[in-house]
């Protein structure tokens, strides 16, 4: 249990702090480079979600957009295409 091959993390800086779940967002990044982890993280936080190797995008139960290599402007680009 103390390296699962991949860990499940919903909103894991939802309620920290910027500073702290900066720190969070560090040691997950750490998790996947060095370890070899797979962290499939649920966020709402384009800033959270640019740490990520490729953002998924869903809506309405589907998937409706990826991005490879995020930044947070990338992911804010993806989402306003999600508006109806």
């Amino acid at each position: 249990m103390s390296r699962p091959a991949v860990v499940f993390a919903d909103e894991p800086t939802g309620a920290l702090d910027i500073s702290t779940g900066r720190s969070l967002l560090a040691h997950l990044r750490t998790a996947c480079d060095d370890l070899g982890q797979t962290i499939v993280m649920v966020t709402h936080d384009p800033h959270a979600a640019s740490y990520a190797d490729r953002v998924v995008l869903l809506a309405d139960g589907a998937v409706r957009e990826q991005v490879d290599s995020p930044s947070a402007d990338a992911v804010l680009t993806a989402l306003s295409k999600l508006e109806p």
